[in-house]
């Protein structure tokens, strides 16, 4: 039931919607067990999010297949005693549960921290939101621009004109939205690790917004320690170093780009002599003086020049037979396509029950000479029968009922 085995014997109990939920899909990339508890007719609304459906217009959405594939899905209702029982006798079976919603959903239902410790010492909770548990904005309803917006990180435009591109003003992906899984991860595993060696488990939280503002972190602690920071030598005032155009993207004959990583001297030696430009390393790009920018900008141009020369592909060849630091700039179309991404393994097929055969991204931690093959996502409560009877400790009989139950199940 997932794509790496390094996790196997790890079982979550996760109750999670929408970008939380990859957290439980983190886990389930690298082996864990983990049974996804879903409510009412629609469940998860990852599950038919975002702008385009595969396989159909009712189809499955690609946060779905990739963020819930190789987990169980069972169908309660934790509102109702029945569904709370259930719920309480798989988290004893659990190392583990994930709540990934608005922050303390799980205790306003009388199944937080207290009563899973409660019907299991051990047993850990990681508390996964968008603003967190304290705070003026806790209670703020968000989402992953928002987190972003909050923090800095997203360049927001607010045009006179409607917009026709992006959303929340920008055409920028979240970064935080996606960033939260993996440290959602990071601390239930740690949090598990420390339960195995003292036999107690504990609360972690994480929030998008503070996953945000950890992305940008020298900019905010400079701003934490305004009058206590001075420039350092060796920089231009404006924050750029003064070989900034070996640092630089540049367009290539064939409308692409390149990007210069070539801010260490071997790198930049390597290029002007593949370039057959020895010229450009007798231009002093290392004092910083009332000169500097004019040298810069000498050379920023010479390079933009030489630039659109060659092509992407002939830049990546040179790059490569030369050992020059920088590489070719891609769009998403061009990724997928692209020579590298393919030789890596980067994605897998599986046949998805509604949607048919879906190409998809593997997780980004690979595991050589091990194949990355998850099972699809599951359908809604597609094993709630099976996970009530060999998890939670409930007879064929009881399992199918509370199955089929609305109480047990949700409406």
């Amino acid at each position: 039931m997932s794509g790496h085995s390094m996790l196997s014997g790890l079982r979550v109990l996760e109750v999670a919607q929408l970008a939380p939920s990859s957290v439980g899909g983190h886990l389930a990339d690298l082996g864990a067990e983990v049974i996804k508890v879903e409510s009412g007719p629609l469940g998860d609304p990852v599950r038919v999010g975002g702008a385009l459906a595969v396989g159909g217009p009712d189809g499955p959405a690609f946060m779905h297949l990739r963020w819930n594939r190789g987990k169980k899905s069972v169908r309660l209702d934790l509102r109702s005693p029945e569904g709370k029982e259930a719920f309480l006798r798989l988290a004893a079976a659990s190392d583990a549960v994930i709540e990934g919603t608005r922050a303390g959903h799980l205790d306003r239902l009388g199944l937080g921290h207290a009563a899973l410790t409660g019907v299991k010492p051990s047993l850990v909770l990681c508390c996964v939101s968008g603003l967190g548990s304290d705070g003026p904005y806790r209670r703020l309803g968000s989402g992953g621009p928002v987190f972003d917006g909050y923090a800095g990180l997203r360049d927001v435009a607010t045009p006179d004109e409607a917009p026709t591109r992006g959303i929340a003003g920008s055409t920028a992906p979240a970064i935080a939205m996606y960033a939260l899984g993996a440290y959602g991860a990071m601390g239930l595993l740690a949090a598990v690790h420390e339960a195995r060696r003292t036999g107690r488990g504990r609360q972690v939280e994480i929030a998008g917004v503070d996953v945000a503002a950890s992305w940008i972190p020298d900019e905010i602690e400079a701003a934490l320690n305004r009058g206590r920071t001075v420039p350092r030598s060796g920089w231009l005032p404006d924050g750029r170093l003064p070989d900034w155009p070996r640092l630089e993207a540049y367009r290539t004959k064939d409308g692409g780009a390149m990007l210069m990583g070539a801010h260490v001297e071997k790198f930049w030696r390597n290029f002007c002599r593949a370039v057959d430009r020895p010229d450009l390393l007798e231009i002093d790009l290392a004092t910083v003086d009332d000169g500097a920018p004019d040298r810069a900008e000498r050379v920023w141009r010479e390079l933009r020049e030489l630039f659109l020369q060659r092509t992407r592909e002939e830049w990546t060849a040179l790059f490569l037979d030369h050992d020059v630091a920088g590489g070719p700039v891609n769009d998403v179309t061009e990724l997928v396509d692209d020579p590298h991404f393919t030789a890596r393994a980067t994605t897998y097929t599986v046949d998805d029950p509604s949607a048919g055969p879906v190409r998809l991204t593997t997780s980004p931690v690979h595991v050589p000479g091990a194949d990355f093959a998850p099972a699809a996502a599951p359908a809604l409560g597609a094993d709630t029968s099976d996970v009530l009877r060999t998890v939670a400790g409930y007879d064929e009989a009881a399992a199918a009922k509370l199955a089929s139950d609305p109480r047990g199940a949700g409406r």
